[in-house]
């Protein structure tokens, strides 16, 4: 989070104490939920049940009601910020489905179970892509199938479910998706066409980090960053300024500590007690690295451009807010295992 603001500092000093503060806000709720018992919460499932459906509620609300942004109606206005209830929904579904297979993880293999989450996933989903915003609207699939990977689904089922999931992803593709995202995808497999279109981004990606060498050009300096050349630099691409101003060392510490990061979910959901604890622990881990992946292999080329943030990097209140409740809810399951 401090490589993410020091970012802000240097390119949009504008959106710096904007972030500042739902940094703040996001630690209240760690701070908070660490000192409370939140087990007895969480073992009643209507709980998880009542979040999903108000961010159903909410998802529909702002595809229907929102003002477009960007071409999207995928933001709340809340005073001079704005919420986006995709990034909710993103917790309500990791909550949603750590109880539904916590409570059924014996009959995990039952057809039943499988769909049944399915639906959960695709719900939201289909909402999100709608707005549209493909990034999200494959995190939300990504957390379902992720769900089944650490769920001990046998193999043959969960070859099955990667069918579910292609068939979700062709729908999108077919009914859903604009013709720019699509383009966006093609470019992955023509990176040197439309250079100043559909892969205008990635190659600017790509010299801004290539640029930054070792040390990086220093702050305030990254001419691609500064310039304008290297769009969303505060957001989709931050990666990539960090990389152009800070270089290799600088990103190398950030890849180090998200990696420890993701290390100590993977303890924590061996050493907390309750299924839906461990779910949760997983579910995060399932969502970071997800969005990690994204974000990281889109910025290099790997991947095609969906718009996914860098998990406590980017700017964006509603995801910081949310990774760190996030984390709150597991640090309070944690400290009284």
């Amino acid at each position: 989070m401090g490589a993410g603001l020091l970012s802000l500092a240097s390119s949009r000093p504008e959106l710096f104490y904007k972030q500042l503060i739902w940094i703040f806000i996001g630690l209240v709720f760690v701070v908070v939920f660490t000192f409370l018992d939140l087990r007895s919460f969480f073992s009643h499932g209507n709980v998880s049940v009542v979040l999903y459906v108000i961010t159903v509620a909410l998802l529909i609300i702002t595809f229907v009601f929102a003002p477009s942004i960007n071409g999207n109606r995928a933001w709340l206005l809340i005073g001079p910020f704005q919420f986006q209830p995709s990034e909710l929904a993103k917790l309500a579904l990791i909550i949603m489905l750590a109880t539904f297979f916590a409570k059924r993880h014996v009959g995990i293999a039952r057809w039943k179970v499988i769909i049944g989450s399915f639906v959960y996933a695709a719900i939201p989903a289909l909402i999100i892509a709608s707005q549209p915003d493909m990034g999200s609207a494959l995190i939300v699939l990504g957390i379902w199938f992720g769900f089944l990977l650490v769920s001990g689904i046998p193999i043959k089922r969960l070859v099955i479910a990667g069918v579910f999931f292609v068939l979700a992803f062709m729908l999108l593709w077919t009914s859903v998706f604009k013709d720019y995202q699509k383009d966006r995808v093609i470019g992955l497999f023509q990176p040197q066409q439309d250079p100043l279109g559909a892969n205008y981004n990635v190659i600017q990606s790509k010299i801004a980090i290539g640029s930054g060498g070792i040390l990086g050009k220093g702050f305030g300096q990254g001419t691609q960053t500064q310039l304008g050349f290297l769009p969303e630099a505060q957001t989709d691409f931050i990666f990539a300024a960090i990389a152009e101003e800070g270089g290799l060392l600088r990103v190398g510490l950030i890849l180090c500590a998200f990696l420890w990061m993701m290390w100590r979910l993977l303890h924590v959901s061996i050493m907390v007690e309750g299924n839906t604890a461990k779910f949760l622990c997983l579910g995060a881990f399932v969502l970071f690295l997800i969005q990690f992946i994204l974000n990281v292999g889109s910025v290099i080329g790997i991947l095609p451009v969906v718009g996914v943030t860098f998990p406590f990097v980017s700017y964006g209140g509603s995801s910081i807010l949310v990774n760190l409740i996030l984390i709150g809810l597991i640090q309070s399951f944690y400290v009284k295992k």
